[in-house]
């Protein structure tokens, strides 16, 4: 099974390629360019590299949600693009998940995106099988106190929201700091990810494929804050 594997949810783009188990590319860029400028030209290297062409690929995995709401749009409209003339299966998969899946270890890991507002999107899964402990949620990073107080140790916080919460609860006896190089999606986590997906049936065809945004956007929240006020004004 041919994996080709794309990440736009946040800062860094990455990509990956995996055949059944190996890993047998592997890119990531944070340069400052927009994915739109980088997502593509880097799918395009990866598939050289590895001699494979689109036609190649049996599944294509991306980060469907939670992220940026612009960078996950990029993402999956880039997989949709490449897997569509075939209808190639496509594995959206968790964007928590695939930064779970991106390390080894023991212990726990919970993956943490900064979400604005206060908020973190958060989950937690066990760091060896990177079995989920927690579904995905957008909360306060001080909400999280209960499962780090109850989870089991050792705990590591990774993604763009790590060091919000690591700085919360880094007194907490277990609580382990992460590299800033490591708290980074890695699109072998992704691949890893969709390669779990496809083993369990869980692909869909491109045209199925949607992000997860986890709540409304604030042109969303703005649009309904104005609706209530004026639907109480009426009252």
């Amino acid at each position: 099974m041919n994996i080709l594997a794309i990440d736009a949810a946040g800062k860094t783009a990455a990509v990956a390629v995996m055949r059944d188990d190996t890993l047998l590319y592997e890119a990531a860029a944070n340069n400052g360019l927009t994915h739109s400028e980088t997502l593509l030209p880097m799918a395009d290297a990866a598939l050289r590299a590895c001699a494979l062409r689109c036609a190649d690929i049996d599944v294509y995995g991306v980060t469907a949600g939670p992220g940026s709401f612009t960078g996950l749009r990029i993402g999956l409209a880039a997989v949709k693009g490449m897997a569509l003339p075939r209808q190639t299966p496509c594995a959206g998969v968790s964007t928590l998940e695939a930064l779970a899946c991106g390390l080894a270890g023991a212990g726990t890991v919970i993956g943490a995106l900064d979400a604005r507002r206060g908020q973190v999107y958060w989950a937690a899964f066990d760091l060896e099988s990177h079995a989920r402990l927690t579904p995905d949620a957008a909360a306060p990073a001080e909400s999280l106190e209960n499962f780090v107080f109850a989870c089991k140790k050792p705990l590591i916080f990774v993604g763009d929201g790590a060091f919000l919460c690591y700085n919360r609860f880094k007194d907490v006896p277990g609580v382990l700091p992460c590299p800033q190089p490591l708290c980074v999606l890695r699109g072998a986590g992704v691949a890893l990810a969709a390669r779990r997906a496809a083993l369990a049936g869980q692909t869909v065809p491109p045209a199925a494929l949607l992000p997860d945004y986890h709540r409304l956007s604030q042109a969303e929240r703005e649009r309904k804050a104005r609706e209530q006020s004026a639907q109480e004004q009426q009252n």
